[in-house]
Order: structure tokens, then sequence, then C-alpha cells
């Protein structure tokens, strides 16, 4: 066996065992926030997203399984990824300030009863701070995908909104694991809402 193959099964151990333990720990937060996500959806409510960087990228890929769809064909979702603006964001990067680009979004777009799904690795960006903030003024949930001790945001965040932390020091692994959340997240909005088509 190659010294890459060692590595990479060396990965795959890592990954796992990174998922085992939020599992221990997450499991019924995760469950938790699954249900406000498909509350939100039947009362009319709509999911905001944001993050920076690679949790960026984890935004769009949750806001691809719900506008279009998961495992199986259902209707869209509606979902709105503030990253995913980027002429907005630039915008409001450059006429203000960068901890602004997602509060100012939400600050037009958000509705009491909205859910903001906030994705941070580190808990302190500034900009995932002021999102939730912003969130709240509106009479928004949040819930905030976190890493490491939790961060700033972890004393910053509302009576109602959930955190869900991964307890982890590699960003990758952090990343990893909130993808699976929110694979979690899609499985669950879809056996909740379309349980029926899923067989």
């Amino acid at each position: 066996m190659s010294q890459m193959e060692d590595r990479v099964r060396q990965l795959f151990g890592v990954s796992i065992e990174a998922k085992i333990a939020v599992a221990d720990a997450l499991s019924a937060l995760i469950a938790k926030a699954g249900l406000r996500l498909v509350n939100c959806l039947l009362n009319d409510g709509k999911i905001l997203l944001c993050g920076n960087g690679g949790s960026a990228a984890n935004c769009l890929h949750f806001s691809a399984a719900m506008l279009n769809h998961f495992e199986v064909e259902r209707p869209p979702l509606p979902v709105i990824v503030l990253n995913g603006d980027i002429s907005s964001v630039t915008a409001i990067a450059n006429d203000n300030n960068y901890d602004q680009v997602f509060a100012r979004q939400i600050q037009a777009l958000g509705q009491e009863g909205d859910v903001l799904l906030a994705i941070t690795t580190s808990g302190n960006a500034d900009s995932i701070l002021q999102a939730v903030n912003a969130a709240n003024e509106k009479g928004m949930d949040a819930i905030v995908l976190s890493g490491r001790d939790g961060g700033v945001i972890a004393n910053h965040l509302g009576p109602e909104d959930i955190e869900l932390r991964v307890v982890a020091d590699n960003a990758a692994r952090i990343r990893e694991v909130h993808l699976f959340i929110l694979h979690c997240f899609c499985d669950l909005i879809d056996q909740s809402l379309f349980g029926q088509m899923m067989g």
C-alpha cells in the first residue's frame, strides 16, 4: 500500500470519527432544527442561508437540493442564499462594511416566521454575527452551524436560536460534518412534507 493510499484511508477514518462524535452529541438538536425548518415551510416561510468561503459553498449545495430536489422529485421549496448574489454582496462590502453583507439582505428580504440558516466553521465571522442579529430583529429564528468552541456567536444567540456546534479543530472536518447535517435537513424536510412520495 502506498503512502498516499495510507493517507487517504487515514482521512476517511478521521472523517468517520468526526461524524460519529456528532451523532452522539447533536442528533436531538439536529432533529429539533429540522423540525424548525419544516414548520417554517409549512407556515409559508422561507429559509435564508449565509456563509463565507467553504461555508458559502455548503449554502449553495443546500439551496440546490431545496430549489430542485434532494433524492426524489418533489415541488421546489423557498430558499434564498444570501452569499449567492455576488452583485449585492460586493456592493454592500464596497459601500459599507463586509460585516453587513448578509444583514442588509435580511433587512430587505427577511420576514417574521422565516428562518436564517447560518454556517461558520469558527463562529467568529462578523458577517454571520450581524446576520443573526438582523434576523432576530426581524422576528426570525436562527439555526447556526458552527465549529471549534462556538466562537463569539455562541454568546450572541437569541433564546429561540439553535446552535449545532461541531467540536473539532480542523476546518475541513467541520465543513464535512456541516454538509452531512444539511443532508439530514434535506431528508427530514422531504420525509416530513412529502413522505408519501418517498416510499
